[in-house]
């Protein structure tokens, strides 16, 4: 296809950028041939000019669809160049956060810098038996891949995981290691996986340190080979260990760190056992503090360091081996701070100081002589050829000797871990294959490269040549499998670098040829590598500044490396004087390092060393020894990496290559500068050019049919789609050399599914524009066809309402008229009644103006009159008080004139002295004078207080008598003058009393203003109370309405929080029962486990004579589910217990000891964890009590003897069981401690025969601790409903918490003290009722006297009865029972009414009798029904005896008599529902109903439940026959018997389904014919007759319900077997809608295909298999709640399967595959509809899919968007919601990504929801099941046994 048809408008192209190193860009017009420039547009709307090179005339690159990018596989990409590759990895990581990516065979792993949750258990357990193709880019996948072509092929293979440092090279080992020992597991107990992964912290902090890239850098490259047997499963590893960097324990670069060990040595020096170590911080330290950077943030050494020392101790590394490895690193700590000094005279010469501390705590840590080392530090040894010579060295050659010495230390004690490390992983059995991961240095290239950096670019060309010729074959041998013509195709060949690094005068060879020589330095060499190489190797170059360096053209790029160091590295020179020091060491482990050199530098056995110093000798060796020992650095490396290279090009490599996306670490950043170079260095970039330089794009036939089906026409399409796809493509690609056909697969040049995936976007594009054509015509055409018919209407409207208007204005008009007649009417009469109403009003307001002013004038003329006669009395008044004030005022002047006279005559005689005597004789009595007088004074003021009160109420009176007094006097004034003494009198007593007068009324104006005022006071309190008492009540009213809210608001928040408790309460007893059925899982799996281990020990001892063996199943079986009163062995068959030493043999092998104890611990933690949830139940339950007996009385205690009685008898079975367990144990340890021969162990020996027997015990002790917890549990609830009902005395919270003590031994002392404390109570309270005896005692005469007189009553009725017939007997006692006891209790009630605890204690009684009399009543039943049972037995033999005496007569006899028929109704009727067998066929009948039944037949020919029935007939006839060891046998063979052919068919449905219908059938008629009034309402009176009678079989339907529960879970196991090959084909891969979505273009490792060819599984392959499940349950009779529970189980696993490989797979995030999902699970919720299961939960469990898929169909844009997304998404979590929308991916062009701003704005709305981080549901999840009860209606009697089941010894009885 020519460029001109690409090329062409709107044509996006790649440009070569500075910063982003490419950089996209569209065409703005069509490139035509010739055109030298290309005019472009960047995305930012910036246009530029593109040059066109006139002579390559080589155009831009083009860039892929946009429907290409993100693909999971960079071989997809249409256009495989560099820019595609880099923009398809930032689209991955930037935008969908994806980490790994493939590239043919390459899985590129950049790294995120963030934990991700991608590396869980449940991840590996998806990708684990998954196609590598078939799911998302994974490590795990990688893993997955090898360990399946390991266990294919029979190959060995090998990771190599590659990159540079900081890229996360040993974190990705570290998960592919991690992912083998998770999948595989171990062969043996030992643990093998958990050791391997234990390994890695080890030699993280040995090897590993934090560079200027990373924090925890790999300075060494290892590569370990995890060995598996021929079962695939790990048995051990070895690991090999390349170039450590020595140089870094004596120096660092700025901001890096040592190693990490001895950080971790001195961040842990305070504790203890380190005292002796005298260490200090890092930074004290010469060698740990060169970097300046001794700590890492959020790194605890502390903590690593216990990490360190665990992993050690698993690896089986002893504390004493642990300590001198410690006290080694802590001496070459010390070693870097020894001082060495140069002497002031002579500089050649060095000394160390006396008495250096740190070179004496290095001497006592090492146990060296002090002096030696001192003197070996400044010195060195020269031999020549006859003497020898001691020379003192340089203080710079001593510290470089003082530092080689410390490396050496370091790199052995470094190897001698790794070699311990393989010993502890070497296999115990002989490996079978291995998968080896190899983690090594990447490409290196810095400022400064030396000798480190030529090594690692050595082996990484190496290794890229493995990886060119690996790449090479697969793609011949892909084409040579399509039979398409091989083309050779040029690719880079390194050989011609590694022949210049590694060949003959290569530069390897010249160093170690410069090492060989006495004055050899590094400028010599480099000397000598000019004259060789340069201008004779293309690839070899020297600077141009310097002389001291080369430049070597690499693979990936040109590194220049500086000589300076070379010679000294490869060399490695440790003095010998030195090592002979060390060698002398007390400390045993050092010595051990440097006994041997040759072990101890090796890194594993029988392989090269990594690293080994050259020790120069002052004596002569033979010429091998030294030609082995100045074997170069460079030279071992050359070895190993040989050796490396044989052992992966022996195995099937897998490649993982590292990528470090920046170099500041920060999450998600990504650089395209450091990406680009590290894609060039890793071989990405020439695997995608050897690819695109043949087809690199290959399709299947179907697929590309499917894809491009569009572009063919009807007549195109044929029947073979071969045939179809060759003409379409010669018709659309011109150019035949494009395109291959192969076998199975078109093959494309680059570029070409580009230009069909053009072609197509165009016809659909077409195609879309013509149906919008389409639809936009008809639209408007319906559009104007409404509009027109709308118009129509509107005009009939319009002019229909136009003609009402008129027809209303001409009847307005004429209304109009009249209503104006009326209206002018109306108004003109208003009018005249207005002006006749006002003219009124007018009359009467001048009328009444005129009277009321002449009113005024008369009433004027009254009160000026009224007013005269006032002011002339005024004025008379106040004459006359002016005249009274002046008489007054003269008498008061006159008055003290003669007072001050009398005064100065008082004082003169006050002077005189007889005067005071006279005074005082006379003064008393003027006192008492004086106090008389005041007596008198007081009896005057009360009468005047009288008076006055008088005057009070007769002053209106007496004014008027005074003024006509005054009248008269006047009158008589001649009269007055004669008598003027009486009249002055007088006018003093008027005087006196006017003033009394005017103090009266003056009290009387106070007393009233007072009174007003506190009128006033009160109105106005009154007011305030009543607006107080208003006030009052409207709160009252508001507060009683906020009570009302607030009481209406805590019974709807107490309600809603019952309802919330009530639903937690049903969660936990959905967890505690989901707990019990996986405790119970484990269980069965470690009987299974059991079952093996003792068949494997059988099988070895087969073929031994005398040696007899037992059925492993039914011994494990019956010590499993049998208890120790319970116990039988199947009939026919030995014991284990009978065998005798002398039959078995000597010894075949040895017991595993660690697997029992691991069992033996494994049974005790599971005692455990029932024993906590039994706990947890029971606490529970005591909640629930304690809710219920709040109000229970305190004294409700006094009836617990026989409870008490039956705790302590338990606790000292308890307590016996418990000495027995221990007594066991005991003799468990004596048997192991007698471990002397190896006949101990052997089968058959004490210690085997103790070992089995304790195994056997721990089974049954769970058994019976199982009991145990049933029996209490019974007898509690039994309790509990005596209290409900009985109102006994007995304390339920006491006895519950008895029960509780009684679980522990430990707790049984306090049990017994609490037990002693309640005697103690009882005899106290004894004590007290002894008081009321008398008081009781006369009660109790007055009882014993009305019993007698009942007694005789009842003879009486008795023999009145008598002569009643035998119905109306029992019927007249009853009645009469009821009526006495009636009477009695209101007789009682009535007596003790004063007095209610001595009526509660007369109800106890009461209650007891009525106990006794059902416990007598029963015991009499249960003998009238033994006498009965005897009675038919005694019958039978009659009749047996009869038969026989019938066949003693003669035949002639017999014809003579007649023959009488049969009653066979009678017969029918007498037949109980039993059948009879004999205890010899109890083998028989197992056989034949159990082990050897079909049950094809009796589900389809025979009634469902059929075996149930049965069982439980011979159930009760040993019932019936009352014979314990009968029932006990059976039903243990019954269930031995069914775990037997379950086990056998384990994997058949249709076996595991029919028994587990029976199972529960057998469990509901135990329950049913129990006796139980619980099960008994649904019985008919027949069935009820047929219950059991006399046993009990409650702990047996215990034990049953647990079989069930396994088999349940069976068979949800084989159900999930079974379908889950469907799921993902037929729910996500298979197109159930035609077209809806097309494939996009695949890269090497090729997806299963949607379509369903033959083999491929569909949905209808599911609804089918559904309708198979569904139609046998049912035809086994299986109950419908338990069918729905196993239907709700499958949907469940069917969702969580579908929903984990959607979230794992980025293919299947698009919109036509969230329309395809719908639609099946519509299709699944229609089977749900069509089989009446809608209730049965199912389509709850599909709902995190059904969210899932239309969270794929939603819009994506807006705030909105968001908001609808997260309320619409409420069961997929936060993890799950943002993974899928980050894998969405468009199919078509038409649809668009998710935005990373989208993203963020869901994870923000999403940050407060609470939910699970974990990313995939939990497929293995199985809902805890529960068998309902459920009755059958099927009558025992009417069961007829066929005879095809081979039971003809079965009787019907």
């Amino acid at each position: 296809m020519a460029a001109s048809e690409l090329f062409t408008k709107f044509a996006r192209v790649w440009i070569p950028d500075t910063e982003d190193v490419w950089k996209s860009a569209e065409l703005l017009k069509d490139y035509k041939p010739g055109d030298t420039v290309l005019h472009l547009k960047f995305e930012d709307e910036q246009e530029t000019r593109y040059n066109i090179d006139p002579q390559t005339k080589e155009l831009p690159p083009l860039r892929n669809p946009d429907i290409l990018v993100g693909e999971n596989d960079l071989t997809a990409l249409s256009y495989l160049h560099e820019p595609a590759v880099l923009h398809n990895l930032k689209v991955r990581f930037m935008d969908s956060k994806l980490i790994y990516t493939y590239c043919g065979i390459v899985l590129v792993a950049i790294n995120p810098y963030e934990q991700l949750p991608i590396y869980g258990e449940d991840i590996i357990n998806a990708y684990s038996g998954q196609n590598m193709g078939d799911m998302d880019p994974h490590i795990f996948a990688v893993a997955e891949e090898a360990y399946k072509q390991m266990a294919r092929d029979e190959r060995n293979q090998s990771i190599i995981v590659s990159g540079e440092s900081g890229a996360g090279k040993t974190v990705s080992a570290k998960y592919a290691m991690r992912y083998f020992a998770t999948v595989s597991g171990s062969a043996s107990e030992a643990n093998v996986e958990e050791k391997v992964l234990a390994s890695n912290p080890i030699m993280e902090s040995i090897g590993n340190a934090k560079t200027t890239r990373n924090d925890n850098s790999s300075r060494f490259g290892k590569y370990i080979e995890i060995g598996f047997d021929k079962r695939y499963r790990i048995v051990g590893a070895n690991m090999r260990t390349y170039l450590l960097e020595k140089s870094r324990v004596v120096f660092q670069a700025e901001d890096e760190r040592n190693y990490h060990i001895l950080y971790q040595l001195c961040a842990s020096k305070h504790l203890p056992e380190f005292k002796t170590l005298r260490l200090s911080s890092a930074q004290n330290f010469h060698y740990t503090n060169l970097g300046g950077s001794p700590v890492i943030e959020g790194i605890d050494d502390a903590k690593e360091m216990m990490n360190t020392r665990q992993a050690c101790s698993l690896l089986g590394i002893s504390d004493s081996y642990q300590m001198g490895i410690f006290h080694i690193l802590a001496a070459i700590l010390h070693l870097g701070n020894v001082a060495i000094k140069s002497n002031e005279r002579d500089a050649d010469n060095c000394f160390i100081p006396p008495n250096t501390e740190h070179l004496i705590i290095f001497c006592d840590l090492l146990g060296v002589d002090y002096e030696q080392m001192s003197h070996w530090l400044c010195h060195r040894k020269i031999v020549t050829g006859s003497e020898t010579y001691i020379k003192p060295m340089p203080k710079f050659q001593a510290i470089n000797a003082r530092d080689a010495l410390a490396k050496h230390i370091y790199a052995s004690l470094f190897n001698w871990i790794v070699l311990h490390v393989n010993q502890a992983l070497r296999a115990s059995v002989k490996q079978h294959s291995f998968i080896g991961v190899l983690d090594i240095y990447g490409f290196e290239t810095f400022e400064i490269n030396s000798f480190e950096q030529f090594c690692i670019n050595y082996a990484n060309e190496k290794l890229q040549q493995q990886f060119n010729m690996h790449v090479f074959k697969l793609e011949q041998e892909e084409y040579m499998k399509e039979q398409i013509p091989w083309t050779l195709i040029d690719f880079y060949d390194n050989q011609p670098c590694i022949n210049l690094i590694e060949a003959k005068l290569g530069i390897l060879d010249l160093l170690d040829e410069e090492c060989k020589m006495p004055k050899g330095s590094d400028d010599t060499w480099a000397q000598k590598l000019y004259n060789t190489h340069l201008n004779k190797s293309a690839l070899f170059h020297k600077p141009r500044l310097s002389n001291k360096a080369f430049i070597v053209q690499h693979f990936a790029d040109k590194v220049e490396y500086q000589c300076e160091g070379f010679l000294e590295k490869n060399k490695d020179t440790v003095y010998e004087e030195q090592i002979t020091v060390l060698k002398a060491s007390k400390l045993s482990l050092l010595a051990e390092l440097f006994q041997d050199e040759k072990p101890a530098t090796s890194p594993t056995e029988g392989r090269p060393p990594v690293t080994r110093a050259t020790v120069k000798s002052a004596k002569p060796r033979s010429l091998q020894a030294s030609k082995e020992h100045k074997k170069s650095v460079g030279h071992q490396f050359r070895n190993s990496l040989h050796l490396l290279m044989e052992t992966l090009n022996a195995t099937t490599p897998h490649y993982v290559r590292c990528i470090k996306p920046n170099d500041d670490k920060l999450a998600f950043t990504f650089d395209p500068k450091r990406a680009v170079q590290q894609l060039r260095a890793c071989g990405v970039l020439e695997t995608i050019r050897i690819s695109a330089a043949g087809f690199p794009s290959r399709w299947t036939y179907q697929e590309f049919f499917n894809r491009y089906r569009v572009l063919m026409k009807q007549k195109d399409v044929l029947s073979d789609k071969k045939l179809t796809c060759r003409n379409v493509l010669e018709k659309l690609i011109k150019d035949k050399d494009k395109y291959q056909f192969g076998k199975t697969k078109i093959f494309f040049r680059a570029g070409q599914v580009a230009y069909l995936e053009k072609l197509r976007a165009d016809k659909l594009r077409a195609a879309c524009i013509r149906i919008q054509k389409t639809i936009r015509s008809w639209l408007q055409r319906k559009k104007y066809l409404r509009m027109r018919n709308a118009a129509i209407t509107i005009q009939r409207y319009v002019r229909g309402y136009q003609a009402r208007c008129y027809a209303q204005f001409l009847r307005r008009t004429r209304a109009a008229i009249i209503i104006q007649k009326y209206q002018r009417m109306c108004a003109a009469r208003k009018n005249f009644r207005r002006i006749q109403s006002a003219t009124i009003v007018i009359q009467s307001f001048v009328r009444g103006f005129h009277g009321r002013r002449q009113y005024r004038a008369i009433l004027r003329e009254q009160k000026a009159i009224i007013l005269q006669k006032h002011a002339r009395g005024w004025m008379a008044k106040r004459k006359y008080k002016r005249i009274q004030h002046a008489v007054v005022y003269l008498q008061c002047c006159y008055r003290r004139m003669m007072a001050k006279r009398e005064l100065k005559k008082l004082k003169i005689e006050a002077r005189s002295v007889e005067h005071y005597k006279t005074l005082n004789i006379g003064m008393e009595n003027k006192i008492v004078q004086l106090q008389c007088k005041v007596n008198d004074q007081t009896k005057e003021m009360k009468s005047l207080l009288e008076k006055l009160s008088n005057l009070e109420a007769t002053y209106t009176t007496d004014t008027e008598k005074l003024r006509m007094e005054v009248d008269r006097l006047r009158a008589n004034e001649e009269i007055a003058k004669v008598s003027s003494n009486k009249i002055t009198s007088l006018l003093e007593e008027i005087t006196i009393l006017r003033k009394e007068l005017k103090e009266t009324q003056a009290q009387k104006k106070r007393l009233e203003e007072g009174a007003e005022k506190y009128k006033e006071e009160t109105e106005l309190m009154v007011s305030q109370l009543k607006e107080q008492n208003t006030l009052l009540k409207n709160e009252k009213e508001d507060l009683n309405r906020q009570i009302q809210e607030q009481a209406k608001e805590i019974t709807e928040s107490m309600e809603k929080r019952m309802e919330e408790e009530t639903k937690q309460l049903q969660v936990d007893l959905n967890d505690e029962r989901s707990r019990y059925q996986s405790l119970l899982n484990e269980f069965c799996r470690l009987e299974e486990r059991y079952d093996n281990l003792k068949e494997e020990i059988s099988l070895v001892n087969v073929s031994k004579p005398g040696h007899r063996r037992t059925d492993s199943t039914h011994s494990s079986n019956e010590s499993e589910y049998t208890y120790n009163s319970l116990l039988s062995s199947e009939p026919g068959e030995p014991e284990d217990g009978t065998r005798r030493p002398e039959e078995l043999p000597e010894q075949k092998g040895a017991l595993d000891m660690s697997l029992f104890l691991k069992l033996q611990k494994r049974v005790t933690e599971l005692e455990q964890e029932k024993q906590g949830l039994q706990e947890e139940l029971d606490r529970k339950e005591d909640q629930a009590l304690r809710s219920k007996a709040k109000e229970a009385e305190d004294q409700q205690v006094k009836a617990r003897g026989a409870e008490l009685e039956y705790e302590s008898l338990k606790r000292q079975e308890l307590e016996s069981e418990n000495k027995k367990l221990k007594n066991e144990l005991n003799e468990l340890h004596r048997a192991l401690n007698e471990k002397a021969s190896p006949h101990v162990t052997a089968p058959g020996s004490p210690a085997y025969k103790v070992l089995l027997d304790q195994l056997t015990a721990s089974s049954e002790e769970l058994e019976v601790r199982k009991e145990e917890v049933l029996i209490l549990r019974s007898q509690l609830v039994s309790q509990k409903e005596a209290m409900a009902h009985k109102e006994t005395m007995t304390d339920p919270m006491v006895l519950l918490e008895d029960v509780r003590k009684m679980k522990d031994q430990g707790e049984i002392t306090q049990a017994y003290l609490g037990l002693k404390e309640t005697n103690r109570l009882l005899e106290s309270q004894l004590q007290g009722q002894k008081k009321n005896y008398e008081n009781e005692l006369e009660i109790l005469r007055g009882e014993v006297q009305n019993l007698k007189e009942e007694i005789n009553r009842q003879q009486q009725l008795l023999a009145q009865n008598l002569q009643l017939p035998p119905e109306a007997r029992i019927e007249a006692s009853l009645q009469h029972e009821i009526t006495r006891l009636t009477n009695e209790n209101l007789y009682y009630e009535e007596l003790y009414a004063d007095d209610p605890m001595k009526y509660q204690f007369y109800r106890i009684s009461l209650y007891k009798r009525i106990i006794d009399l059902m416990e007598q009543l029963e015991k009499q039943d249960k003998i009238i029904r033994k006498l009965k049972k005897q009675l038919k037995v005694f019958a039978k033999k009659i009749g047996e005896l009869e038969v026989g005496q019938t066949e003693n007569v003669s035949p002639a006899q017999l014809a003579d008599e007649p023959i009488r028929p049969v009653n066979i109704p009678r017969k029918e009727k007498d037949f109980q529902g039993m059948l009879e067998y004999k205890k010899d066929d109890e083998f028989k009948l197992i056989k034949n109903l159990i082990l050897e039944l079909k049950p094809r037949g009796v589900a389809v020919n025979l009634i469902p439940g059929l075996p149930a029935y049965i069982l439980f007939m011979c159930v009760r006839h040993a019932d019936y026959i009352n014979d314990d060891q009968r029932v006990r046998s059976l039903l243990t063979s019954t269930i031995n018997g069914i775990k037997k052919i379950l086990k056998k068919r384990s994997d058949d449905f249709e076996i595991v389904s029919f028994w587990l219908s029976n199972t529960c059938r057998f469990l509901h008629c135990l329950k049913q014919y129990s006796g139980e009034e619980a099960f008994m309402k649904h019985n008919t009176p027949r069935q009820n007759d047929h219950c059991l009678r006399n046993f009990d079989l409650a702990e047996y339907r215990q034990v049953i319900s647990d079989l069930a529960i396994q088999i349940y879970q069976q068979l949800t196991k084989v159900m999930e077997n079974i379908l889950q090959p469907m799921i993902v084909s037929g729910m996500l891969e298979h197109e159930t809608i035609q077209g809806v979505s097309g494939l996009k273009p695949t890269g090497l490792r090729k997806r299963t295909s949607s379509v369903a060819d033959e083999g491929t599984y569909t949905l209808d392959s599911i609804v089918r298999q559904l309708n198979n499940f569904h139609s046998t349950m049912c035809q086994h009779g299986m109950d419908p709640e338990l069918i729905k529970q196993i239907i709700r189980q499958m949907f469940y696993i069917i969702g969580s399967v579908t929903l984990n490989n959607l979230l794992l797979r980025k293919d299947m995030c698009s919109w036509s595959k969230g329309m395809q999902i719908r639609y099946n699970v519509s299709q699944l919720e229609e089977w749900l509809r069509d089989k009446n299961l809608q209730t049965s939960g199912a389509k709850e469990t599909l709902e995190p899919l059904i969210q899932a898929a239309q969270l794929l169909q939603v819009k994506k844009k807006t705030d909105e968007d968001a908001e609808a997304i997260c309320s619409m998404c409420s069961n997929l979590t936060t993890a799950q919601i943002v993974k899928v929308l980050n894998l969405y991916t468009p199919v078509n062009e038409f649809e668009e990504r998710v935005t990373a701003s989208f993203i963020r704005t869901i994870q923000v709305r999403l940050q407060n929801r609470k939910d699970s981080p974990q990313l995939l549901m939990d497929a293995k999840f199985i809902f805890p099941v529960t068998f309902p009860f459920n009755p059958s209606s099927l009558a025992l009697e009417s069961i007829q046994i066929p005879s095809s089941m081979n039971l003809g010894f079965l009787l019907r009885v």
